[in-house]
């Protein structure tokens, strides 16, 4: 059994109910995160310090799960899959998904301003936390500028115009869940960037469970491809990993910038308008909405930070506020 295994094994072993309250609530992170185009579900996962174990609990459905599986050994075959904390935050991030698609898709198309305000909160919150666990030096510091450009120029890909046929659904849906899984690059701009995004938005608002079969069967074999590279990566090069996810993080802000204008449009066979080419722009102080996108900032800055917190009692802005507080 490797070491990885033995810690989440330990871990289900000492949790209680609040335990799993606390990653159903990770899971609703997650799920309203992974709607958002730009934002990560992943980044939500690894701030809130569950992300290393999500990925053994996925690396676990393998051929001895399968024979325990086979050999009707059921209750084993469920332990080895860490199946109540996978149940916990399936719950809140399937919930997620569900309840809020038609919430959150309605202020993306009525006030985008204000959600993509309340999320730069959260990944730029997000950056100082991770931040502060990497061991900067000169090769860390291009590492995090690599991580930076990358997912800066993803990000600002011009959406395809692809076909919306199960193949293609299939094959996008690999890419996306391998992208969602990476703090700060997010897999619902994969989607967007392909094509794809709407119309499988449109499938879960309307439980299209045609449309859905060949997206849940290209989400699952993305995602138990990559979730063992992931975890190699974490356990062999653990510093450099983190510290390109941070830049991941970083160059991801671009998207998620909320003052921003279109320059170019296209109309899709369907008759959807997508914008094909925008650009950031500073905000007019002397407007309420600007205040009102700074408090929502504010809110996503103060919200990961206290959580981090409660998690690693680490967290360097929260510290800053104690330190002063001491002083006085």
């Amino acid at each position: 059994m490797s070491k990885e295994k033995e810690l989440v094994e330990q871990k289900a072993n000492n949790r209680k109910l609040k335990d799993y309250i606390r990653i159903f609530g990770v899971g609703v992170a997650m799920g309203s995160a992974d709607i958002v185009p730009g934002v990560s579900g992943g980044t939500m996962a690894f701030i809130l310090g569950i992300y290393e174990e999500l990925l053994t609990t996925i690396k676990s459905f393998n051929i001895k799960f399968l024979k325990l599986l086979f050999s009707f050994k059921i209750k084993e075959a469920l332990e080895h899959v860490n199946y109540k904390f996978l149940i916990s935050l399936l719950l809140g991030l399937g919930g997620a998904l569900l309840s809020l698609a038609h919430i959150i898709s309605w202020l993306l198309e009525n006030e985008p301003v204000l959600i993509f305000s309340f999320f730069f909160g959260l990944v730029l919150a997000s950056i100082v936390s991770v931040s502060s666990h990497v061991r900067w030096n000169i090769p860390m510091i291009i590492t995090f500028i690599v991580g930076t450009a990358i997912a800066y120029f993803t990000v600002r890909l011009m959406p395809m115009n692809m076909p919306n046929d199960p193949l293609t659904l299939f094959w996008t849906a690999s890419v996306a869940i391998m992208a969602m899984i990476l703090p700060g690059i997010s897999g619902s701009f994969i989607l967007f960037i392909l094509g794809q995004y709407k119309f499988i938005l449109d499938a879960v608002k309307s439980f299209d469970i045609i449309t859905l079969l060949p997206v849940a069967a290209g989400i699952l074999v993305g995602i138990m491809t990559f979730s063992r590279i992931l975890t190699w990566l974490l356990k062999h090069h653990k510093n450099i990993t983190i510290t390109l996810l941070v830049g991941f993080m970083m160059g991801s802000l671009w998207k998620i910038w909320p003052f921003r204008i279109v320059l170019e449009t296209a109309t899709k066979p369907n008759g959807d308008i997508i914008p094909i080419k925008e650009t950031v722009i500073l905000p007019d102080i002397s407007s309420g909405i600007f205040w009102i996108a700074l408090f929502l900032c504010i809110i996503g800055v103060i919200l990961i930070s206290i959580i981090d917190h409660l998690e690693s009692k680490n967290n360097p802005i929260i510290k800053i506020f104690i330190n002063n507080k001491a002083k006085k």
